[in-house]
């Protein structure tokens, strides 16, 4: 009875760590890895040309020097020679998810041509991934819904790439632009109103009591000079 249970205890577990890494996918309670490859080289590659070590944050912190984003990373662009090995850190600052994607890959070597890591919070993981040779520009972004369009969104190069992809924050001009109009209303319209009116009235007072202003003001200052005496 006991070598019974402990076979079952042995396939139990045995079955949950297939479940856990399965497909080219490696996962656990802080997050998931999909298609990494530290060793296969790419068809048109006879070997790897340069080692690449890469830390990539994501974040909302990021997204602060962008006007109208929430989500970034903190690179929008790496360039890196054909047939480099890179290896990845990535580190999420939020405690919410996030992902990092790399789409466009060989899809003999990366199934449906992507790579891809993400954490469920805050924490960090590390992969690595080979490029194949091609002149080319590899998207990389999150692909949570809204993350990408509000921020989340690089390209990696490889041998300068073959141009910037569209919507690049700081690098390139957006396929569609923000607009962040002003919803006016009679009370809205009044308040802009009386706010104009009011700092043509200041100013027009201001003007008007040039001298009395400069008088009183040098007045203060004597006093205040003369009490430090």
């Amino acid at each position: 009875m006991k070598v019974f249970v402990m076979s079952l205890m042995l396939l139990i577990v045995n079955s949950s760590a297939s479940a856990m890494n399965h497909g080219g996918m490696l996962m656990d309670e802080k997050g998931m890895i999909m298609n990494a490859n530290s060793d296969n080289l790419p068809r048109d590659c006879t070997k790897i040309s340069e080692n690449v070590d890469i830390t990539i944050h994501a974040g909302q912190q990021n997204a602060l020097k962008f006007t109208g984003k929430m989500f970034a990373f903190d690179q929008q662009e790496w360039n890196v020679k054909p047939c480099a090995k890179i290896n990845i850190t990535f580190i999420n600052d939020d405690q919410i998810r996030h992902q990092l994607m790399i789409h466009g890959l060989p899809g003999y070597l990366y199934p449906e041509g992507m790579f891809h890591l993400e954490l469920y919070g805050e924490g960090q993981l590390q992969a690595s991934l080979i490029m194949p040779s091609l002149k080319k520009t590899y998207l990389v972004h999150c692909e949570l819904p809204q993350h990408m369009e509000k921020g989340m969104k690089a390209q990696l190069k490889v041998d300068g790439g073959d141009g910037d992809l569209p919507s690049i924050p700081g690098i390139s001009r957006p396929v569609r632009a923000d607009v962040y109009s002003v919803d006016w209303t009679e009370l809205s319209l009044a308040v802009l109103l009386l706010s104009v009116l009011l700092g043509c009235a200041i100013l027009f007072f201001i003007i008007l009591n040039a001298t009395a202003i400069k008088d009183f003001s040098s007045k203060i200052i004597k006093k205040i000079y003369v009490k430090k005496m």
